[in-house]
């Protein structure tokens, strides 16, 4: 099977676009032009490869190109390097979940671009669904809580982050006056971060809740453990985030154990200078940083 190059990177700039039109301005050709290329990748593999929906997204067979796209832009920079070439900077797409991107993870970012001319393009989501964006080919890398590599992936253990759960003390007092029982589990209102945010509710089982509480959902780092420190709820923080109210009384400890949440790296597994760069700086930044254990 003969894919050209060119029609491979339209396919890969039309998925990143979300549309027709803007993968045609981006690549400075008409509309026209991008939409027959897409209908010469259908024709010589036999199979339908975009979703044609707003926006557009790649069918299964559609991933396994796009991802092939980035590969071999990966490769090619690669070799332009290798030959002298450094003018062009690469793109790197990789997907980290929101506290290890607030914690520990930019500084690996850094140290890439002190040694090559590298843009990143981060795709937050939780650590459990990170790993689905590097099996569809969107990411090179990724932070996820995932053990099994991914096909076509390599993984390491990158440590476990520690979530301890904790109260405003008004609330503490308001719903959890007699302990963390099942009753006050249920009925105390949480903190989640998002609605695939599964940390409260797993501790909440894990000390005998059998439904769910009244949930705030905040999606943002910083205002997440504010609204915990608030009183809006309970939650699950890092530490960093709550030693002060408790030193200062303001906070309260619900327990004494809390959740672990094991994360590792998972990248595309090539021979790659630029992959193996970022690599050693996301495992480096990892080992060196006190939000891991």
């Amino acid at each position: 099977m003969d894919l050209p190059l060119d029609h491979l990177r339209t396919l890969a700039a039309v998925v990143d676009a979300g549309t027709l039109d803007r993968a045609a301005v981006q690549l400075a050709v008409s509309p026209s032009a991008v939409s027959q290329r897409i209908r010469a990748i259908e024709q010589r593999v036999g199979r339908v490869v975009l979703q044609r929906t707003k926006p557009v997204r790649a069918t299964e067979a559609g991933e396994a190109l796009v991802r092939l796209a980035r590969q071999l832009a990966l490769l090619e920079h690669d070799a332009r390097i290798a030959l002298g070439d450094d003018t062009l900077a690469q793109r790197v797409p990789l997907a980290v979940n929101a506290d290890s991107l607030i914690t520990w993870f930019l500084p690996a970012l850094a140290a890439v671009t002190a040694e090559r001319s590298v843009t990143f393009d981060i795709h937050r989501e939780d650590q459990e669904r990170t790993a689905q964006l590097l099996e569809a080919g969107t990411v090179m890398g990724a932070v996820t809580s995932q053990r099994e590599p991914v096909a076509g992936c390599v993984a390491s253990p990158l440590g476990r982050m520690r979530y301890v759960p904790i109260a405003s003390r008004a609330l503490a007092e308001r719903w959890f006056s007699r302990g963390l029982s099942r009753a006050a589990l249920e009925a105390a209102p949480i903190v989640d971060f998002d609605r695939h945010d599964t940390l409260q509710a797993k501790f909440a089982h894990r000390h005998g809740a059998r439904t769910e509480a009244p949930r705030h959902v905040i999606s943002a780092s910083a205002e997440f453990a504010e609204a915990v420190r608030m009183g809006l709820g309970w939650g699950m923080l890092l530490p960093g985030q709550f030693e002060a109210g408790l030193a200062d009384g303001s906070l309260v400890q619900l327990a004494e154990t809390g959740v672990e949440v094991p994360l590792w790296w998972q990248r595309w597994n090539l021979s790659s200078p630029l992959l193996d760069l970022v690599t050693d700086a996301v495992q480096s930044a990892a080992r060196t940083s006190p939000a891991l254990v």
